[in-house]
């Protein structure tokens, strides 16, 4: 058999001849692989036959990745011809012997790389027949000139269609039938895809071959027990995602030639179509729900962040002017701009996903662009007790500072669920009171009625015109709010936000990066001194005075998103000046237990402010018990 190798970094394949016994990989040179990366373990995994099955087996500390799974040191994975496992910034693939293919090795390429050529072929042939502009983008395009694009790109297609060899074809089969899969579950659980482009129904389309598709999509989503609800969608494409290649197995003899024809010539055009009207190779993730982040590093890295893990998709866009349409694609309709005048831009998506782009000349790797994607579901309080990230009496505890309009801030690292967390606590805030939310990009998701939620705006191409945090806090004043809700302080707003607080806008909640509530308290009064110049026993006594509760979340090495402190903010130490802040609750194990194990539990403290939860029956005593 062979081992092919790409090198993620400098583009250079190779394809290493080896026999049917143990293949061994590693940075020495004994190694009948040799990476040389110090990213790879002198001897890194092994490749071997078992009973008639191949596996990989991790031999090294550095990390080997097999379908984006992790094995830890001597795990081994079952793998077959042509699954990717990832060692360094390596890609390796076990692939059969030239002899036995079908179509060859094409130069070494790995057949997602042969497809990424001829769809780059097609892309530009399509451009060249329709006269548009490099970057493919039409617009506001109706349904008859969106028709006339998918017939052309069909005929295109067709004259290409005898460059697709047999492993090319598997692997445009696979992913179609992922895709479809994926569709459908959405569609049952959720009733709707978020990120359709519209204009299906001018898709060329053969209804027999669409109703074998549909009956084989069925049958897979049948063969598991789903739950097929809004709220576990997560689980259950992750449910089919750990068995599809055995799914494929088992699908892939009862697809006739003339269907393999069909699906490859659907998915070479759906492919181009996300390019010309959609998020290109960002649409299908998009529509991912257990994929949380989205990161692309110029044309030729995406990355994403699935199960806390940062993996390498293997995708690319076929330049950077595309990557750059999709940008603008994204950022045009909420009246954001980048150019080379405004090479940094945080926008949204319709749903509330962050999204944070950077071009030339500050991004020195090319278009970088970053989608932190939100929940389709907003996540309850229900749904963190039952994901670890706080436990149910301390639900009911912050439930009733809320109630109890208690001022609150929620800090924590990059990644950490602040605004998740505040999402969830902002629930709780009866729908009565009025109020106004206030954000860089709109993403908080509350169910009130009575919310205003205002959003910052940059400079024009004139640099005039910006509106700031600050700007809108202060306006947010004059708004009569019972409520303000800040997505997050990071500057001279903190000032505005506390003297808020502390002028009858109580149970006001916003967001801080901080990893520990000492480092909230330091953060705080760094940014107060950006906006006044006062005595830093002044901005303390402010602090003091605006902010009862801080509660502190972090990620955990595993990903989990686990809340670590719910801590009060007490007074002024009067021999050192410091603001003393009391831990309420703490996340800590008992012992004999591991760190996984690890329980928000109550550390014996009292707040100051409890007995008053309890006189309005907000709070029981066995909360503190």
């Amino acid at each position: 058999m062979e081992i092919w190798v790409y090198n993620q970094y400098s583009d250079q394949r190779d394809v290493v001849p080896v026999g049917d016994g143990p293949v061994s990989i590693g940075r020495e040179e004994s190694n009948d692989v040799a990476l040389r990366s110090p990213f790879v373990s002198r001897q890194h995994a092994r490749i071997f036959s078992e009973n008639g099955s191949y596996y990989v087996e991790s031999l090294g500390m550095n990390e080997t990745l097999v379908a984006n799974r992790r094995l830890g040191r001597h795990q081994r994975q079952k793998i077959d011809f042509g699954d990717e496992i990832r060692i360094g910034e390596f890609s390796v693939y076990m692939m059969e012997p030239a002899a036995r293919r079908v179509g060859g090795a094409r130069g070494g390429a790995t057949p997602r790389r042969r497809v990424n050529a001829l769809e780059e072929a097609v892309h530009r042939e399509l451009l060249d027949r329709m006269n548009l502009r490099v970057t493919g983008k039409v617009g506001g395009a109706d349904e008859q000139y969106v028709a006339v694009i998918k017939r052309q790109l069909a005929d295109i297609v067709s004259e290409h269609i005898d460059k697709v060899d047999d492993q090319m074809a598997e692997h445009l089969i696979r992913e179609y039938l992922w895709r479809g899969v994926v569709t459908e579950i959405s569609r049952r659980a959720a009733g709707k895809l978020l990120y359709s482009y519209g204009f299906e129904d001018s898709d060329v389309l053969e209804p027999r071959h669409e109703e074998q598709i549909t009956r084989f999509v069925s049958n897979v989503l049948s063969f598991f027990s789903l739950q097929l609800r809004p709220h576990t969608l997560k689980d259950d494409v992750a449910t089919v995602e750990a068995d599809w290649s055995e799914q494929v197995k088992r699908i892939a003899p009862q697809l006739t030639p003339e269907l393999r024809d069909y699906i490859v010539r659907r998915m070479l055009s759906k492919d181009i179509e996300d390019i010309v009207l959609g998020y290109g190779p960002l649409q299908d993730l998009l529509e991912m729900p257990n994929i949380n982040e989205i990161m692309v590093v110029g044309k030729d890295k995406i990355y994403i962040e699935k199960d806390g893990v940062i993996q390498n998709t293997g995708r690319s866009f076929f330049s950077d002017e595309i990557v750059h349409s999709i940008i603008e694609r994204i950022i045009t309709p909420i009246g954001r701009r980048i150019d080379r005048s405004t090479p940094l831009v945080d926008a949204r998506l319709p749903d509330g996903s962050r999204v944070n782009a950077i071009i030339n000349p500050l991004s020195l790797s090319g278009p970088t662009l970053t989608i932190r994607k939100f929940a389709r579901i907003p996540f309850t309080i229900d749904d963190l007790i039952e994901r670890g990230t706080l436990t149910e009496s301390t639900a009911d505890f912050l439930q009733a500072c809320i109630l109890g309009r208690q001022n609150l801030i929620v800090s924590g690292g990059t990644g950490s669920g602040k605004t998740t967390t505040l999402n969830v606590l902002g629930n709780f805030i009866p729908g009565s009171e009025r109020i106004v939310t206030i954000e860089d990009s709109a993403e908080l998701q509350l169910p009130q009625e009575h919310l205003a939620s205002l959003e910052t705006r940059p400079a024009n191409i004139e640099g005039k015109g910006a509106y700031t945090i600050r700007d809108l806090v202060r306006n947010a004043l004059r708004m009569r709010p019972d409520r303000l809700l800040v997505g997050e302080v990071r500057g001279p707003e903190a000032f505005d936000m506390l003297q808020a607080m502390n002028t009858g806008h109580d149970g006001s909640l916003t967001t801080i990066h901080a990893n520990s509530p000492a480092d909230t308290m330091t953060r705080l009064e760094m940014m107060v001194l950006m906006a006044v110049e006062m005595p830093i026993r002044a901005i303390r006594e402010q602090i003091v005075s605006a902010l009862d509760l801080i509660v502190q979340i972090a990620r955990m090495p595993d990903g989990r998103r686990r809340i670590t402190h719910i801590s009060e903010i007490l007074s002024i130490d009067p021999e050192t000046g410091r603001i003393i802040t009391e831990d309420c609750f703490v996340l800590r194990s008992i012992y004999g237990q591991s760190r996984k194990q690890a329980t928000l539990r109550h550390t014996g403290y009292v707040p100051s402010f409890a007995e008053d939860l309890i006189e309005q029956g907000l709070l029981g005593v066995e909360a503190f018990t």
